[in-house]
């Protein structure tokens, strides 16, 4: 890595949507708003804190505005919502939230599965919620390319419709852009590649990196994007999440695992890695089940380990 590697990495947390969409069993609104609390005193500057989808097609985060209107908001930290429509981007403006983000697939065969609708009336609803965020001095905008390194229906995702749709977004009126593995389908070339690319059409700080853990190369792209000029980055505590509408889905890139990766390498993140540990340990107690991330079963490589006491009779 040359010197510019060191520059900061810009950890954005998932889990309380994301993370949470696909659980099985019911988080109490309390619990949520708890988790957003302590996970907002931690160093993140983006918090996905919740859906504005109908409670029909994601069950598990039907209590969108109770969570935006009673969570404790931090001056440094912008509150996220997924939206889905314009019906959605009304709930999420009169619910406060700081961002709003909007996903459409680079594969009309998941738009189809994912959101019931071609990628053409995707980017016609899209419109139609520019024009009321503009009269918002309030949330920015966020467009969301999922499927954009791979799809489970299709297969690969020509780079060039990838690049096609940034543009679009961009000249919609979109502040930030986010390209998506929603199936963990990417690797670091790939990545390296599409990342160069879209960094020749808007800024670094405009671009969010998104990666699934699916097939176990997600901090690998995580790399792959940095070293190709990338900055910002979704995670979820724990490595929770998955996309309900796609065969095979498994978790986002795990927080603390990134974080402690970084850590280890001298990228600086300014998140406090021991409040996400201790977090994430009390996530199976909340949901009923243990969680993908290693870190808070393995600890910190600084953690050292007692000496076994026959070591200390040889």
């Amino acid at each position: 890595m040359n010197a510019s590697s060191f520059d900061k990495l810009i950890v954005q947390e998932v889990a309380p949507r994301d993370g949470l969409q696909i659980e099985p069993t019911w988080v109490e609104t309390a619990d949520k708003i708890a988790l957003i609390n302590a996970l907002s005193i931690a160093g993140f500057t983006r918090i996905e804190a919740g859906s504005f989808v109908s409670p029909k097609a994601i069950p598990a985060l039907r209590d969108g505005e109770a969570v935006f209107q009673q969570i404790e908001r931090h001056p440094n930290v912008i509150y996220v919502g997924l939206v889905p429509n314009l019906k959605g981007a009304e709930r999420a403006l009169a619910s406060r939230a700081g961002e709003l983000n909007l996903v459409m697939s680079a594969s009309q065969t998941h738009n189809r599965a994912n959101l019931r609708m071609s990628c053409e009336a995707s980017l016609m609803a899209f419109g139609d919620i520019v024009k009321l965020v503009k009269g918002s001095s309030q949330a920015t905008l966020n467009a969301t390319v999922a499927t954009a390194f791979g799809c489970p229906f299709e297969g690969k995702i020509d780079e060039d419709r990838v690049i096609g749709i940034v543009d679009t977004y961009r000249e919609m009126g979109m502040q930030g852009v986010t390209l998506a593995d929603t199936t963990g389908m990417a690797n670091p070339r790939q990545v390296a590649r599409l990342v160069t690319r879209v960094l020749e059409r808007l800024p670094t700080a405009a671009l969010t990196l998104h990666f699934h853990d699916t097939r176990g190369l997600g901090l690998a792209n995580v790399l792959a994007a940095y070293e190709a000029g990338a900055r910002r980055f979704d995670a979820a505590l724990g490595g929770l999440g998955g996309c309900p509408f796609a065969p095979g889905a498994s978790g986002n890139i795990c927080t603390e695992d990134l974080v402690n990766m970084c850590d280890e390498m001298g990228i600086p993140t300014a998140i406090d890695l021991e409040k996400l540990i201790a977090l994430s340990r009390g996530l199976p107690a909340l949901l009923g089940h243990e969680v993908p991330g290693q870190l808070a079963k393995a600890g910190r490589n600084c953690d050292l380990h007692p000496v076994p006491e026959y070591v200390l009779q040889i």
